[in-house]
């Protein structure tokens, strides 16, 4: 294995099983970024096609996820504990939810999912990671647009507020990346941190106040409150809701949270990826 201080290119490619400096390895990153966008394309475009509705697909999903949440927590919850607009917001914590739900799950298979092409190629790593948010932000793209067209359907004015969903996403994509090349790295010293993945996204779902209002139901418990308003999935939904629906205004420390947990994750995902580059072409 090459020494971690010598050149991590030569004659222009960069060098299996070598870590070059941080700033070096961003550098090329950004360099090497079409790859990225490439590879979530033709990633992309190859899923669509295994299926019969192909695009349509990634629409109806959410539709039918959000269609049975909300028949049976609709019976479940009494009416004080939905909001009047619940089925809005019920939408948007669905379908923003998603987003999350896929960059994490594919972050955690992006280095063990392409050991091949680890093994074959030198490039940075931290590409593969990369084009699984991309993959899934292209997707979520007709998501977002479906998403507008339903609140439409049930009564939410349009507002140029909505476009700061734009922003948003993409500050919460920033997280997904930082978050999902953590669980990259630790799955490949421990494949069984994928088995977990599930799990995790189940409690964010019931934590992230999809289908109930969470000041509403801790408003008696300020202390759970405050550590609800702390959960990153939530931040990045009750942002979404705060300027698509009127009647849910955005929890101050939300508007704090949110982009400290982005710039958090990314910074220390960035930085523990990176360290451990040299041995991902080890991986099995």
């Amino acid at each position: 294995m090459a020494d971690a201080l010598t050149p991590p290119f030569t004659d222009g490619l960069m060098l299996v099983g070598h870590r070059p400096p941080l700033g070096a390895y961003l550098v090329d990153t950004w360099r090497r970024r079409s790859f990225a966008f490439t590879l979530a394309k033709y990633r992309l475009v190859s899923r669509l096609l295994q299926n019969r509705l192909g695009l349509l697909w990634i629409v109806l999903k959410p539709v039918f996820m959000a269609a049975i949440y909300g028949t049976i927590f609709g019976a479940l919850l009494s009416s004080s504990a939905r909001p009047d607009d619940w089925v809005p917001y019920l939408l948007i914590g669905v379908f923003i939810f998603q987003f999350f739900t896929s960059c994490f799950s594919g972050g955690a298979r992006a280095i063990t999912g392409n050991s091949k092409l680890v093994q074959s190629l030198g490039f940075p790593r931290l590409l593969l990671p990369l084009s699984v948010v991309i993959e899934h932000g292209l997707e979520f793209v007709p998501v977002v647009a479906l998403l507008a067209v339903l609140l439409l359907v049930f009564g939410v004015p349009i507002a140029w507020s909505w476009l700061l969903v734009i922003p948003i996403l993409l500050m919460m994509a920033v997280f997904n990346l930082g978050l999902g090349l953590i669980v990259a790295r630790m799955s490949v010293r421990v494949r069984d941190v994928q088995q977990f993945i599930p799990v995790i996204n189940r409690l964010l779902f019931y934590a992230s106040s999809i289908f109930f209002q969470l000041d509403e139901a801790f408003a008696d418990h300020p202390t759970i409150l405050t550590i609800a308003h702390l959960i990153p999935t939530y931040d990045f939904i009750a942002l979404v809701r705060g300027v698509m629906l009127t009647d849910h205004p955005v929890p101050p420390l939300v508007m704090v949270a949110a982009p400290a947990w982005a710039l958090l994750a990314i910074v220390i995902g960035v930085v523990y990826f990176w360290k451990a580059e040299a041995r991902y072409g080890l991986t099995d």
